[in-house]
């Protein structure tokens, strides 16, 4: 289960530049700075395939990327389960805020377009995200694209997300996307408990009740907003464990949390 491929997510240049002219940079398993955008796939064994796919968003409050525990290890574990793992080391915002969103929504129109190549079914493509991560697969979960490949994830998967924009918001992640002065517009639109609507995907969530770092109040609006909209919804909230656990093997309750995520997974792949 190495990886099989990193691919170059634009051929030209993407819509909007982040305007980052520092190099990239590669530390404890993380990457900052990130200008140039791409995907590296995994690919289950073909014995044990289930056409699905993962759009992994890995977390860093907008400035960084957590691309190991966040990223290469949760993609390893889907591969397990017969699932495509595709990370996405998508451009930092630097306060430009369309930046993250435009390269998510080009990697779930790569993953559809190339879905026969990676033996992948384009109707079960779906979006993980971490943190600040799963603000930008909550973001890519209600604002999509209708025209052309359609940029709608079939499912999402939320592990303590940024979701609100508002007074519970992690405010690094808010000051990295939306600057030190946004609109209430700005506010508004990428506060995704606003934007949930009946198109929504079905969603998992799972945090901790003691994080401490993106208010438990993130993940409860947004569940509260799926079940507003009559949307399929699963929130697990464990006892402790803080924030950014990932698939570190020291979060108290990994075994549990992975687990239930299988469990969800089956049940999203039979409905589909």
């Amino acid at each position: 289960m190495n990886a099989q491929k990193v691919v170059k997510l634009w051929e030209g240049n993407p819509p909007t530049s982040n305007e980052i002219s520092e190099p990239e940079k590669h530390e404890n398993g993380g990457v900052r700075n990130v200008s140039v955008p791409d995907l590296t796939i995994y690919l289950p064994e073909k014995s044990i395939n289930t056409q699905m796919a993962v759009l992994i968003c890995p977390g860093g409050g907008y400035a960084g990327l957590a691309f190991q525990h966040e990223g290469v290890q949760f993609a390893q574990w889907l591969n397990k389960q017969g699932i495509a793992g595709i990370i996405l080391k998508y451009r930092m915002p630097n306060q430009h805020k369309e930046v993250p969103l435009d390269d998510a929504q080009q990697a779930v129109r790569y993953i559809r377009d190339h879905a026969a190549e990676l033996n992948i079914d384009k109707n079960k493509v779906g979006i993980a995200g971490f943190s600040a991560g799963g603000h930008l697969a909550a973001t890519t979960s209600t604002h999509f694209a209708k025209s052309g490949t359609s940029t709608r994830p079939d499912f999402t998967i939320l592990f303590y997300p940024v979701i609100t924009m508002e007074v519970a918001t992690h405010g690094g992640s808010k000051m990295n996307l939306l600057g030190s002065n946004p609109s209430q517009t700005d506010i508004y639109t990428f506060s995704n408990e606003k934007q949930v609507n009946v198109n929504t995907p079905p969603t998992i969530l799972l945090l901790s009740d003691d994080d401490g770092s993106v208010q438990p109040a993130n993940s409860i609006k947004y569940y509260e907003a799926l079940k507003n909209n009559n949307i399929p919804a699963t929130m697990y909230i464990f006892p402790e464990g803080g924030h950014g656990w990932g698939m570190r093997e020291n979060f108290k309750y990994h075994i549990e949390m992975l687990s239930l995520l299988e469990m969800w997974l089956k049940d999203i792949q039979k409905k589909q």
